[in-house]
Formats: C-alpha cells, sequence, structure tokens
C-alpha cells in the first residue's frame, strides 16, 4: 500500500439530520434510489449539491445569490459602526528618547462570504471536540461502569498526590495517540493464525494514517453541523440558567441583598487569604470529584428527575434566597441619617461717615463679619458677598434643609461702625 491513508473524525453515535426535497411530479431522476418498500428516496448526494451549487455555491458562476451577499454586506457595512481605527500605541522613554509602537493585528470586518467560508472550515475541523465530548459523556454517565470505575481510581491518586497531574497528559498522548497509529503502521496478525508470529522488525505493514477536516456535503460534515447546533442550544440554555440565577443577586437591583453578599463574598475571600493553606484541599477535590461523578450514575439520575426531589431542592433554594434576605433586611441599611449644619449669613449694613444720626442701609450678604479688626478690613479690601439674599447658596455638596431663616438678636459683639462706614 502507497501512500498516507487520512480519515476523518467525527461523532458517529447519533443518525445525521436527514435532508429531503421532492421534486414536481413527472420531473422525477430515474436515477433516484429507491428503499426497500420501492417508494423513491429524495435527495440523493449527487442531487444535493447540484442544488447547493444552483444556489450559489458555484464558486466559478456569479449567481443571484452571490449578488444578494454583496448587496447584504455592503448594508451591513453601513448599519454597522465604523472599526476603531486606533491600533498603534506609541510609548517614549525619558532616559534614552526612544519610541516604541505596538502595532495589532488588523482583523477582517463582517462579510457573508468570508463568514460562510469560516464556518465551512470551522464545522469541518471541529468533529474531533465532538468525539471528545461523547466519549467523556459515556464515561461520566456510567455507559461502561469499568471505565467509570478506572477513572474515579486514577482521579483518586492524582488527589491524594497533585505530583502526579503532569504525568497524565504525557500517558494521555503515549496510550490514545502514539500507541494507535503505531498499531495503524504494524497491524497485529488474524486471529484464525495463532501460529504466524508478530512481526516485530522489517517494514511497516500499512501506511501512516494521517487526519483530514471533513468533505463538505459528506456524512461526517453533517454530523459535525448536528453536534455544533446541539452545543449552540446547550450552551444557550447553560448561559441562561446561570444568567437568571446569579444576576438578581449581583446586580444591585435589591441593594440590600447585593450588598448582603459583597460583605459574606468579601470576608470569605479574607479569610481564605489568611487560612486557605489549613485546609485540606486534596481531600475537598477527592470528595467533590466523587460526588460529581456518582452523581451521573442512571439510578441516581432517575432519583434526582423525581418530583418530591426537585420540589425539596427548589425549596432549599427558596429557603435560602430568603435566609439572605432577611439576613439583609436585618443587618444592612442604606438609609444614612443626613449630616447637618448650621450656617451664620452677616448682614451687612452701610452708612454714611458724616450721616451720625443717618440709619445703617443693607449692603450686602457676606459670611464673614467683617469686623472692625478683621484682616480683610485692617486690608482695607472691600466685603464679599451678595446684594439679595435669594442669591447666598450653600457649599457643594450641601443643600438647604428649610429655607425659612432665624435671626440672631444677640449678635452685638460682631456689630460696630469703623473707618469704611460699615457696620
Amino acid at each position: 500500500m502507497s501512500g498516507s491513508e487520512a480519515k476523518q473524525i467525527a461523532n458517529r453515535d447519533e443518525p445525521i439530520p436527514v435532508v429531503s426535497v421532492r421534486t414536481p411530479s413527472g420531473h422525477e431522476d430515474p436515477h433516484t434510489p429507491t428503499n426497500q418498500h420501492g417508494s423513491k428516496q429524495y435527495l440523493s448526494p449527487g442531487r444535493l449539491r447540484n442544488k447547493l451549487e444552483a444556489l450559489g455555491d458555484n464558486l466559478g458562476k456569479e449567481s443571484p445569490s452571490r449578488v444578494s451577499e454583496r448587496l447584504f454586506t455592503m448594508l451591513l457595512s453601513q448599519v454597522l459602526p465604523p472599526e476603531d481605527k486606533d491600533h498603534n500605541y506609541t510609548s517614549t522613554t525619558s532616559a534614552d528618547k526612544s519610541t516604541t509602537t505596538y502595532t495589532y493585528t488588523e482583523r477582517p470586518t463582517f462579510s457573508l462570504p468570508v463568514m460562510s467560508s469560516n464556518f465551512r472550515r470551522f464545522n469541518a475541523r471541529i468533529g474531533v471536540v465532538f468525539v471528545f465530548q461523547r466519549k467523556l459523556e459515556k464515561l461520566l454517565t456510567w455507559h461502561q461502569p469499568t471505565q467509570t470505575l478506572s477513572l474515579l481510581f486514577i482521579y483518586t491518586f492524582l488527589c491524594l498526590d497533585p505530583y502526579l497531574l503532569p504525568i497524565l497528559p504525557l500517558i494521555l498522548l503515549l496510550f490514545f495517540i502514539m500507541v494507535p497509529a503505531f498499531l495503524a503502521r504494524h497491524p497485529p496478525p488474524p486471529t484464525h493464525l495463532p501460529t504466524d508470529l508478530y512481526p516485530l522488525s522489517g517494514p511497516p505493514l500499512a501506511a501512516a494514517q494521517t487526519i483530514q477536516p471533513a468533505a463538505e456535503l459528506s456524512k461526517d460534515f453533517f454530523r459535525n453541523m448536528r453536534d455544533l447546533q446541539n452545543c449552540m442550544e446547550d450552551f444557550s440554555l447553560a448561559h441562561d440558567t446561570v444568567v437568571s440565577f446569579a444576576t438578581p443577586l449581583t446586580n444591585f437591583s435589591n441593594e440590600a441583598l447585593s450588598s448582603t453578599l459583597y460583605i459574606l463574598l468579601l470576608c470569605t475571600s479574607v479569610l481564605l487569604f489568611i487560612a486557605a493553606h489549613l485546609l485540606p484541599w486534596r481531600y475537598i477535590a477527592l470528595v467533590s470529584g466523587y460526588i460529581a461523578i456518582i452523581s451521573g450514575h442512571p439510578k441516581l439520575q432517575l432519583l434526582l428527575k423525581e418530583k418530591h426531589t426537585i420540589d425539596t431542592l427548589a425549596h432549599t433554594d427558596t429557603h435560602l434566597r430568603s435566609t439572605l434576605l432577611s439576613l439583609s433586611k436585618a443587618d444592612i441599611s442604606l438609609q444614612t441619617s443626613q449630616e447637618s449644619r448650621e450656617v451664620e449669613i452677616f448682614e451687612l449694613q452701610y452708612r454714611a461717615l458724616h450721616d451720625v444720626d443717618g440709619e445703617f442701609e443693607p449692603f450686602l450678604f457676606s459670611p464673614s463679619p467683617y469686623a472692625p479688626l478683621s484682616p480683610a478690613r485692617v486690608a482695607g479690601d472691600r466685603p464679599r458677598g451678595t446684594p439679595f439674599f435669594e442669591d447666598v447658596k450653600p457649599p457643594r455638596g450641601w443643600r438647604w434643609t428649610d429655607k425659612k431663616w432665624t435671626l440672631d438678636l444677640m449678635s452685638r459683639e460682631w456689630s460696630g461702625v469703623g473707618e469704611g462706614g460699615f457696620g
């Protein structure tokens, strides 16, 4: 056998999605395959390829769908916000006056052809992720109890001796990648020839296997599309569940509840920062892993899905939330008593010097009494203030609690007549 054999990785545990396109009566393809009952099975892979090429997947033709893609891309370029063109960051050091420029990689803007091409390339290569996901699901759901028990033993060794953790990826590389690759080139002898010895020397009996992306419109390509569709749904459900659970507690819609949770998390962080080294993390990880793996057992899953179990978990969640809410109402007070201060405003009055028997007339409202020995009056500066009482404003960040002012009738010690004519 010459050359190398390439294989495609895809999750083949479930049937691929079925696509059926019926042709008009009287125009049936004579080459359309039939099932065991003699009825036509519409759409063969060749017919599906022809229909997709007619819709615009043929890159060598300028089909109407291709024109519509360009028009839609141009429309989106007008609707979407412009890209940030500031991709360079320049810093200058004062020691040697050198300038350093950081240039970020340009990323292509949104485009339907690029999106379609990237999706096809991504979907053709993501099969290995879904294969790993399927094997992990079988392992955690006790599909084969011996394999799950082996996982528990390995997990126990890793928890009790964490220094074995760097060995795990090396073991996985040896036994799950290199050993199957060696057995592909040196297959064992058939079982019906027990006398033949396994060839330990000599040339390999088969070509080395390589992995290639799944071909478009192949069964593996549609399997990847099916798994990608289900993965998006699983992510959406998980996202909505987390948001519905965590958002009311953390977005301060109920400030007392979120403040209580913040204080609890802050105190827990401080305690863990001080005493984290005193906790038996190995046994905590061991027990947590055992609980997570054992909870995937089918019998335990049936027990968890029973109505009284669901009601018990819901009641526990409601009780914990009510306890946290009552704690926030009892210990968290968001209404603080506002600080109040008394302010004095002095009404400065003016009288001419030659008019000894005249009356003082209002001149300014000032925060300073402008006493005869005040520095401003000694220096000959004019008093500062406002001529109208309505223009008296509180300090920045304060407001008047009451617009009614009280006249201080015992203010003789602040009054006096000086050379400036003010009193």
